[in-house]
């Protein structure tokens, strides 16, 4: 490769990355360079939703980090799994399709945030969207990012859902449609039972365009500025260091926590982060790396009477008949996605959107994220805290480009946050004891078994032991109006002050949305990608 000036360089390949890279290279007249610190996304169980275990866990196609202890979690510190390979996040998540209620865009542009109103991104989430559920108002058959409806048929799925009737709970039959609240299915990322992440949806075709190179195995180390513009890139590729030019832009796609790190270490940011490890101050934005939301998260799990979890399909009998069926693209265990049900409910009826989110999990977890394979029968259901009040923060641990950040998430900072995990997980426990549920519990896994419904006390205590991140961080670089001391992207996600610099990821958002983030993070992209191309088009006249 002795190319080494791009019109647009967008750094990190993930759900933003590789759909910036795609728009943007439609445009043949301009040339783009995506480059990825990780590998390629040519690992099976990248592409077999079934196993979603084996890439959440520690691997090598996952950034492993970890944060700061956690005082309000008892000291812990929390393994956060981020992608690491083409793909980003999206390579390794949990493979569910959630926009997130309509309020919270419009809430976006009510503090700032012009033309992020709902009215303003239902057309990229259609853009980027080809759902098998057709062409309506809400939907689109012809994006790239394709998704199903539900395969799954194990008997848990029908439990949750009719005890969810038992207890009253509404039903909706599509989380993306005009009513969020309710118990339904998950619209999937996935296709005749392959992931579809966004270097699937977007790369595919566009990877072969003359205009457009792929760089992989390749850290930025820091944008290269020449007074407030950013005219290029400098990385670390094979045990050397090189620098690529950007003719136009550079755009920063990294997430959460490699976009504010990578901005930091090129000198932008709060003057205390970046001298605190001795680098010099470039541009002063106090904004980078503060405003951390996270969705936090707990588990309450159940032993099974009869062996009807995911963990009979270990056994080879039956095991080896799934992969035949993943093999030959027909509907099974390994096609679908582990967590397939679910809720978005209010802790309290006044509330004008739901403020948790459930997912039913087909297997009973040892432990968090993967780490080890369940050996008894077992199912849990999530509880997913929407609306934190909690802001944490992303900061240098040194100046080695290549050390991770500081990830300090601050969770239950706000005692509200404390308060509606302990409600979530009371509808929970209850709609445990539904007949349609119960019926096929033996017991509540400890230490539920032992603590009382409505203890309080009880409940809050294992809330600080055990809850964990659901892998949606977000608000880092958030969007907001220049005159903001807070802001570090203005609504174009240009950095503030600066030429030539814009960040495109879940870390713009200014408010943590109510649901899953890869659907929105894609849309983000789209947006940008066309302002950039209209952009380029008014040029042109």
């Amino acid at each position: 490769m002795t190319q080494k000036t791009f019109d647009y360089i967008v750094v990190g390949a993930g759900s933003a990355g590789c759909a910036m890279a795609a728009r943007l290279s439609e445009n043949s007249n301009i040339s783009v360079l995506l480059i990825e610190a990780g590998k390629k996304d040519t690992a099976m169980t990248i592409h077999m939703p079934g196993m979603i275990a084996k890439v959440v866990a520690p691997n090598k196609h996952n950034w492993n980090y970890w944060t700061e202890t956690q005082p309000n979690l008892n000291g812990r510190r929390l393994f956060w799994p981020r992608g690491k390979v083409l793909g980003g996040s999206s390579s390794i998540n949990g493979l569910l399709y959630v926009r997130g209620h309509a309020r919270d865009y419009d809430e976006w542009a009510q503090i700032g945030c012009k033309g992020w109103a709902w009215d303003d991104v239902l057309p990229y989430f259609k853009k980027a969207e080809g759902s098998d559920r057709g062409d309506d108002e809400l939907h689109s058959a012809d994006g790239p990012l394709l998704t199903t409806q539900h395969t799954s048929d194990s008997p848990l799925n029908i439990a949750f859902l009719n005890a969810a009737s038992e207890m009253k709970l509404p039903f909706t039959d599509d989380f993306n449609g005009p009513n969020q609240e309710g118990v339904g299915w998950y619209d999937q990322t996935i296709r005749d039972g392959r992931r579809q992440s966004a270097a699937k949806a977007y790369l595919t075709d566009a990877k072969d365009r003359p205009n457009l190179t792929i760089l992989t195995e390749a850290q930025v180390r820091r944008v290269i500025l020449k007074g407030k513009r950013a005219t290029g890139i400098e990385v670390s590729r094979k045990g050397k260091v090189e620098q690529w030019q950007a003719g136009r832009e550079v755009i920063l796609c990294g997430g959460a926590i490699n976009s504010p790190q990578l901005l930091q270490l090129s000198g932008i940011g709060d003057p205390a982060d970046i001298q605190a490890v001795g680098l010099p101050v470039l541009h002063e934005l106090k904004g980078v790396g503060k405003n951390m939301q996270d969705h936090l998260d707990l588990t309450v799990y159940a032993h099974l009477k009869d062996p009807i979890s995911y963990l009979r399909f270990k056994a080879p009998h039956r095991g080896i008949p799934e992969m035949i069926k993943w093999m030959l693209k027909k509907p099974g265990v390994l096609s679908d996605c582990v967590t397939p049900v679910g809720a978005f409910l209010k802790t309290d009826p006044a509330l004008e959107r739901p403020d948790i989110q459930f997912h039913i999990m087909l297997a009973m977890a040892d432990e968090p994220h993967g780490f080890a394979d369940p050996h008894e029968h077992g199912f849990g259901i999530h509880i997913c805290q929407l609306r934190p009040h909690s802001r944490g923060t992303i900061s240098l641990a040194s100046d080695d480009p290549l050390a991770p950040a500081k990830i300090d998430p601050k969770y239950l900072d706000a005692p509200e946050d404390l308060r509606v995990m302990r409600e979530g997980i009371k509808v929970v426990r209850r709609l445990m004891q539904q007949p349609a549920l119960a019926d096929l519990i033996k017991k509540e896994k400890d230490p539920w078994n032992t603590i009382d419904i409505d203890d309080d006390t009880g409940t809050d205590a294992v809330i600080r032991d055990h809850a964990e991140t659901i892998y949606h961080p977000v608000g880092t670089c958030a969007m907001g109006p220049a005159d903001n001391a807070m802001s570090v992207v203005d609504p174009e996600l240009k950095v503030i002050g600066m030429e030539g610099l814009r960040v495109v990821d879940a870390s713009v958002m200014p408010r943590l949305i109510g649901g899953n983030t890869n659907a929105p993070t894609i849309m983000i992209a789209e947006k940008c990608a066309d302002m950039i191309k209209n952009s380029l088009v008014a040029e042109m006249a």
